[in-house]
């Protein structure tokens, strides 16, 4: 047996969406199970997301902290953000988080991982890139409004987060996939063996 995820669509009776939002909304579908009952599935569309562990010359990783106010703590994140704009490359949404969020571009890229972030009530599907040979971006420096108007930055030894992440200390998932991704493919094939960074992604297909 292949163990892989596939896509399959079961059939959608009706469809109301009570609440839209800036950039997310929420559904309420009415949806066939395979017995023939009819039940209710309440869940966020999401546009999807990018996220990028950039990793310097000296084995560590890119962090800002940033308050969330839902979970109600500032928590130390790896640089991300929202596919906002409808079939945008995923590579040109990360190259331009990494540039807003941290003033520091990469010349080496590939996919670390593609994961949906709560398949059970969101929409939302992440690509997490890894990001390499880093350098200070040219210009001025993005501004940023809102919870960004606080962040901190850090540069954190890999080693370090692993440690933070079992530790439970730090809970940011992108932040924590990303970082055992890492983990795992250096213990596998090695880095090198990573998808590159215009790999298609069925859960967001965008333009090339």
């Amino acid at each position: 047996m292949t163990i892989k995820d596939t896509p399959e669509e079961w059939e959608i009776r009706a469809t109301v969406t009570p609440f839209v939002g800036n950039k997310t909304s929420v559904r309420t579908d009415d949806v066939v199970m395979p017995d023939g009952t009819v039940v209710h599935r309440d869940y966020q569309v999401h546009p999807g997301s990018v996220a990028i562990l950039a990793l310097d010359e000296q084995d560590r990783v890119l962090l800002i902290k940033q308050y969330r106010h839902p979970v109600r703590q500032k928590l130390w994140e790896i640089p991300a953000g929202l596919l906002d704009i409808p079939g945008e490359n995923p590579l040109h949404a990360a190259q331009r988080e990494l540039y807003e969020e941290a003033h520091v571009k990469a010349e080496d890229w590939r996919v670390l991982t593609d994961v949906y972030t709560t398949p059970g009530g969101c929409s939302e599907a992440i690509r997490i890139f890894l990001a390499r040979n880093l350098s200070e971006a040219e210009g001025q420096r993005f501004e940023v409004e809102d919870e960004e108007a606080d962040m901190e930055h850090a540069r954190v030894p890999l080693d370090d987060l692993v440690r933070g992440v079992l530790a439970g200390e730090l809970h940011n998932n992108c932040l924590a996939v990303g970082v055992l991704a890492l983990v795992a493919a250096r213990h596998g094939d090695g880095v090198d063996a990573l998808r590159p960074a215009e790999a298609p992604w069925p859960a967001r297909p965008f333009e090339s």
